[in-house]
């Protein structure tokens, strides 16, 4: 039996916005969600950008999706890199004050963190 080809390519998709979003988790959302647990202001901060990026997606009128917020990231920090040279940090990162692209990757982790576990299975 052979597949067709635009189920190979929806699979191939799925499988890379779910990467996409483990590892925004990994180096991001990990450590960023923790510190924003302990800093309501930070915390606060990520929920704004949270409510932005949902309102982007229009999240209020369909779910959320993992291929959506992988989408999304991507897009923000293909830009940030294309217009302001932005690199993704390799060392640690300070939380106490973090830049606005950061803040809006977090949200994304946040808004991950809502989807339905087995989405990213």
């Amino acid at each position: 039996m052979r597949v067709p080809n635009n189920r190979v390519a929806t699979r191939s998709a799925a499988v890379a916005a779910r990467s996409s979003l483990t590892t925004l988790t990994a180096v991001v959302g990990t450590a960023g969600l923790a510190a924003a647990a302990a800093n309501p202001g930070l915390l606060a901060a990520v929920d704004q950008h949270a409510a932005a990026v949902r309102d982007s997606l229009h999240g209020d009128r369909r779910p959320l999706t993992v291929a959506a917020l992988a989408g999304y990231a991507e897009g923000m920090r293909d830009a940030a890199r294309e217009q302001h040279g932005w690199q993704p940090p390799v060392e640690p990162i300070d939380w106490s004050e973090p830049d606005w692209l950061l803040t809006r990757l977090l949200a994304v982790c946040l808004l991950t963190r809502a989807l339905d576990p087995r989405d990213l299975a």
